[in-house]
């Protein structure tokens, strides 16, 4: 395995009930103001928005409120955030949602802090903290980016049509509270959405050097199993609590770094889907499900046998009478039949993209990431959008 640092210093509160017995005590020692941040409004139709009200009103907090946070957030809305955490002496971001409220709550968190250019010192190059972001605390509610557990936060930049991501440790959650049956009102595509984020995930980590029997990709084995097995009962019973708490903690565990370790990694595919993001606003999982075959059937045969392995281990494709090369495809087959069945989109028509996108201005907007199995080019990856059409 590659050498590694691990560090992870959020706290996760797993559970039935757990936003409700720890909430309160948590948020003491942030100050009086707390930032509550969600999205389009669905906390106030399933009841969460509610509970977390009533709790942080019996703590004695005075509730600033950020809503509307997008599936895909802008650089323009973290700007806002910040501006009126500053105004409000803000002591607490509390984030409650999926991905996209907790990256743009990370992000707000730097921007509150910081006097400078944001995007310019801590999206496009790598940023340095000489100062401690605002703390920020998240209640999950759409099991997926597994944002929960880490640094990073994927932003839009819509003048310049770029959405990029970066993990910055000092941004992790302070505490994590998980309680899965906040993810049953979640309606069914959004799920599977968010479920296919969770396996791509993994894939883009156990797609990578070292190939060698290790550690990390014996957990992402297990883990991809897991969700198509937990996805497929979820759908079947969204009230299935089994189902519901394998995949928030699948989600966690896939992007917790703990995979991560002593790996190259690739997301290629996610850096196509980011700027197919940027450019369109497409649902990021369902783009991610459009991508994922296609490109992998452009880059299995320099992967072979870890393709081989995938097919034979977590889809349990039957190895005889075929090549290595027939049982690799037929895993990549297996992967795109289980697209098909969750209820995704299989082209960039079904996502919503027309034909008078300018599908070469996005693929040469991609970054070309250096750990896929093949080096893509920026012409190769036109030629995969224009497949995926």
């Amino acid at each position: 395995m590659n050498n590694f640092i691990f560090e992870n210093a959020t706290k996760v509160y797993f559970g039935k009930g757990c936003v409700k017995e720890y909430l309160a005590c948590l948020t003491k020692q942030y100050g009086d103001t707390v930032m509550l941040c969600y999205g389009g409004g669905s906390i106030k139709k399933n009841g969460v928005y509610e509970e977390v009200m009533s709790l942080l009103s019996a703590a004695g907090k005075k509730v600033i409120e950020f809503p509307g946070i997008m599936a895909n957030p802008t650089y323009a809305k973290v700007l806002e955030g910040a501006k009126l955490a500053r105004e409000n002496n803000v002591g607490l971001l509390l984030g409650v949602g999926g991905g996209s409220v907790m990256d743009c709550c990370k992000a707000i968190s730097i921007a509150a802090r910081y006097k400078g250019d944001v995007w310019k010192d801590f999206w496009e190059r790598a940023g340095i903290f000489d100062f401690e972001p605002l703390p920020l605390g998240v209640i999950v509610t759409v099991a997926g980016t597994g944002s929960e557990c880490n640094g990073g936060a994927v932003i839009t930049n819509e003048e310049l049509k770029v959405k990029t991501g970066r993990d910055y440790p000092q941004c992790n959650p302070m505490f994590a509270l998980l309680d899965p049956t906040y993810t049953y009102s979640v309606p069914k595509f959004q799920m599977a959405s968010g479920g296919f984020d969770i396996l791509s995930h993994i894939m883009e980590t156990y797609f990578s050097d070292p190939d060698a029997a290790n550690v990390s990709d014996d957990i992402s084995e297990a883990l991809m199993r897991g969700v198509i097995r937990d996805l497929r009962a979820a759908i079947k019973n969204p009230e299935d609590y089994t189902a519901r708490s394998n995949l928030m903690w699948e989600a966690t565990m896939g992007e917790n770094r703990i995979i991560k370790l002593g790996k190259r990694m690739d997301f290629e595919c996610h850096q196509m889907e980011h700027q197919l993001g940027a450019y369109t606003d497409c649902n990021h999982g369902a783009g991610l499900a459009v991508l994922h075959p296609v490109y992998y059937r452009h880059i299995y045969k320099e992967g072979l046998a870890k393709f081989k392995q995938f097919a034979l281990n977590v889809w349990g494709v039957s190895a005889d009478g075929k090549t290595d090369e027939e049982i690799a495809l037929a895993g990549i087959e297996a992967l795109e039949d289980f697209i098909v069945e969750i209820g995704l989109p299989v082209s960039l028509q079904d996502l919503g993209v027309d034909e008078n996108t300018d599908l070469k201005a996005i693929a040469d907007s991609c970054v070309l990431m250096s750990g896929s199995y093949k080096k893509m080019t920026h012409e190769e990856i036109h030629a995969i959008f224009k497949e995926c059409f």
